[in-house]
């Protein structure tokens, strides 16, 4: 494989956050009965043309703008003619020849490298609907169901140069094109749920040369993990195709998650798409104030907070990135901070305790009870010595499950700390009593030792003791 280079371009659909449709007013609402929010317009029926959505545009517009673009003040829409059942009007409406952006950039790190992905462009088009096959594909399958309520959804396509080279670097790519996504409010970005999907360009060529191989395009591919997985095995499949002296054949491809593998869905030599301009749809003219009113809605994007919290609030560049790597995730330590005002504290909580419970429950951050109020009323109990670190956790777990305030709990459980020296005199003194080889151990020179009689007071108060009084006043007693 040494011997070869992959060189990949991704083609990134996202669904524009808008309450209603790119044409009409159908909701865009995920999860509704399938055929339950359609129209005319969005069924393609005969004599139906329906309006702009004019959020869109301003979505997109942001988008575009986000990712270093340059903008269209003069587009309009195209017909890409193709016959499928999921497109009722027999053709998509999209921006073929004049994007609304264009000639944009993303950098990315991988493996502590940065690199710079052109963007090609980033256009509007419709959703067409939404195929559920009887078997693994469509090809495989008796038979199809479709279902309109995705049709006429608004989107932007993201097209970037083949300019990646692995799927770690597909990956990192993929991370900070949804960050930037989620931050300015685009899309909601949940490739679960369908609103942000991947299409990966793939091809291999010997290292060394600039001339593109013959590409292949894969499809079915419903998380980052799984367009990373793809793109390795994709990469392998076709430099084994090539070692054994055989053409790659253009196609689009599918990958079977379960079985780790892509498979051949059908041949994509030349498609013609007879695309030509939707007449029937007013072009787009954007005002240069108008675009600089959208640019100043920007809020602040990934790069620009994970230096702030660095620089600002002494944060390690690795916290901040992963801090940053979620709008939710830093509004909430951003919220935090506000009332108290130990970043690294915050920190270490959020990527030890909440990241592991998110991870746990497989939820987004969103749909977590725990607020930025009750972690900070959490540090401040454990900086006062009523809790101890230890008993922090749980009340965490008990307030990420149930959503009630760290107080309240600590009330309930009796988790409070003992450190009044009155409450462990006799356990410490039965402590050392009854462990004479430690302690002897101790005055022996071997401060190791310490630590197991701590232990053994932790034992005896059911973790309730302040493990540093503790400490202090065996060192005290020992030493008399």
């Amino acid at each position: 494989m040494t011997n070869y280079e992959a060189v990949i371009g991704l083609e990134v659909h996202v669904e524009l956050k808008t309450e209603t449709k790119l044409f009409c007013g159908c909701s865009t609402k995920f999860g509704m009965e399938p055929n339950t929010a359609v129209c005319p317009i969005c069924l393609g029926l005969p004599g139906s043309t329906g309006v702009l959505n004019k959020k869109a545009v301003e979505l997109a517009v942001k988008a575009g703008l986000a990712l270093n673009c340059q903008i269209g003040t003069y587009t309009w829409f195209d017909r890409k003619n193709y016959f499928y059942p999921d497109l009722p009007k027999g053709f998509q409406v999209s921006q073929v020849f004049k994007p609304i952006a264009y000639k944009g950039y993303l950098d990315i790190e991988n493996n502590g490298e940065s690199k710079r992905i052109n963007i090609t462009r980033a256009h509007i088009e419709e959703d067409p609907g939404k195929l559920s096959h009887s078997g693994a594909t469509i090809t495989s399958s008796h038979t199809s169901y479709v279902d309109y309520n995705r049709s006429g959804i608004p989107l932007i396509e993201i097209v970037s140069e083949p300019e990646l080279h692995s799927g770690e670097e597909a990956k990192a790519y993929l991370e900070k094109l949804r960050a930037i996504l989620e931050y300015t409010g685009v899309s909601d970005v949940k490739m679960e749920q369908g609103s942000m999907r991947c299409d990966a360009n793939v091809s291999v060529r010997p290292v060394g040369t600039t001339s593109l191989g013959t590409k292949t395009e894969i499809k079915n591919m419903n998380s980052i993990r799984a367009v990373q997985e793809a793109i390795e095995h994709e990469t392998e499949r076709q430099i084994e195709v090539l070692e054994d002296g055989e053409k790659i054949i253009q196609e689009t491809r599918g990958w079977l998650e379960n079985k780790g593998i892509t498979v051949s869905m059908r041949n994509k030599e030349n498609p013609d798409y007879r695309c030509f301009t939707e007449h029937e749809l007013a072009p787009i003219r954007l005002a240069d104030l108008w675009i600089e009113e959208v640019r100043a809605s920007i809020p602040e994007l990934p790069d620009a907070r994970r230096k702030r919290l660095v620089e600002v609030n002494g944060l390690p560049p690795y916290d901040a990135a992963v801090i940053t790597s979620s709008f939710a995730l830093a509004q909430f330590f951003d919220e935090t901070m506000n009332i108290y005002s130990d970043a690294k504290k915050i920190s270490n909580w959020i990527m030890g305790e909440l990241l592991r419970l998110l991870n746990l429950h497989n939820i987004e951050m969103s749909a977590a009870r725990i607020s930025p109020e009750s972690l900070a009323s959490l540090l401040k109990l454990i900086e006062k010595g009523t809790i101890s670190n230890k008993m922090g956790k749980e009340v965490f777990e008990e307030m990420f499950e149930g959503g009630k305030d760290p107080e309240q709990i600590v009330k309930e459980k009796g988790l409070v700390q003992i450190s009044e020296k009155g409450q462990l005199e006799q356990i410490i003194a039965d402590v050392i009593t009854n462990n004479p080889k430690s302690a002897a151990d101790y005055l022996a020179g071997k401060e190791q030792a310490i630590g197991f009689l701590v232990g053994q007071v932790m034992k005896a108060t059911k973790g309730q003791a302040n493990p540093g009084v503790v400490n202090a006043m065996l060192k005290e007693r020992l030493s008399k």
